[in-house]
């Protein structure tokens, strides 16, 4: 991570993907949320956040993201909401550099708008604790309280309910099939599965569960099949992250992640990338020195 200069009015921040090992629908509550169970882990896949603090009380983007309107810009919503809800006197330029890709099952704008919130408690000298930051950030979205969390996690209800959980680096191959993917659309599916049996944290291993979102999309998006194919022939725990289109398997080395990629069909592109237990902003976003 780029050093950060609390004196400098310019600072660049990390913003990590994350990957679900599982992802299971167990029922949906009367207002239309869906019940789930996940555990989630950061990879080394990131996009990059550049914050300019300013005293004009403004935010703003600096950068355009591809059809992305600013006012339902994460990024842009995360900070407004930090303002709102202490008066914070200070303003922001915003600009995001996408390495994530949009509509990908990845988590980017989710973690885009969580380090806009770490990143900002300090900048703007709030100090906010880290559990009021992640209540904020549910009306963010179900995934941006784990990304303020800061650990790998079982997650549970909505994406509100976090118990970190220890899980061992792992290499991954990680297949992106050139489409972005809606989550509204796959969860409001009427073959969506939504009755899976809840189970305990004690049940996980890394070849547990399955997502239940996978056979949705595999059927109404023939590249996201043909790259869960192609994996599945090296590692038969390739699975679909999130709401897709993202897939990955599970490899025992950086050497194996690499074949497995070079082996994709040449319109889907790869990264070899890892898991890590801890978000990189952890023990700098909630240190009040």
């Amino acid at each position: 991570m780029t050093t950060i200069d609390m004196k400098s009015p310019m600072n660049v921040f990390p913003a990590p993907a994350k990957i679900n090992f599982f992802l299971h629908v167990v029922g949906r509550r009367e207002d239309g949320y869906h019940l789930l169970e996940s555990v989630l882990a950061f990879i080394d896949l990131a996009d990059t956040v550049t914050l300019t603090v300013t005293k004009d009380g403004m935010i703003a983007r600096t950068r355009p993201l591809a059809n992305i309107a600013e006012d339902d810009d994460l990024t842009i919503r995360a900070a407004r909401l930090l303002r709102r809800e202490t008066g914070a006197r200070y303003g922001v330029r915003i600009a995001v550099e996408k390495h994530i890709p949009q509509g990908g099952g990845l988590g980017g704008g989710s973690s885009d708008a969580a380090t806009v919130l770490i990143a900002l408690n300090r900048l703007w000298e709030l100090h906010l604790p880290q559990s009021t930051l992640q209540t904020m950030a549910l009306a963010l979205g179900a995934d941006v309280p784990f990304f303020i969390g800061g650990h790998a996690a079982w997650v549970s209800g909505i994406g509100e309910r976090l118990e970190p959980i220890s899980l061992p680096p792992m290499w991954l191959a990680l297949a992106l099939p050139p489409i972005a993917i809606s989550t509204a659309e796959i969860f409001n599916a009427p073959e969506l599965t939504r009755n899976t049996r809840s189970e305990k944290i004690a049940a996980f291993t890394k070849d547990h569960g399955r997502n239940d979102l996978e056979r949705v999309v595999i059927g109404r998006y023939p590249p996201v099949a043909q790259a869960l194919a192609c994996l599945r022939q090296y590692a038969g725990n390739a699975r679909m992250s999130g709401s897709g289109s993202s897939v990955f398997a599970i490899v025992e080395s950086e050497n194996a992640a690499k074949n497995v990629i070079q082996a994709l069909p040449a319109d889907i592109s790869g990264v070899v990338t890892r898991t890590r237990t801890y978000h990189p902003l952890l023990k700098w976003g909630f240190r009040k020195d």
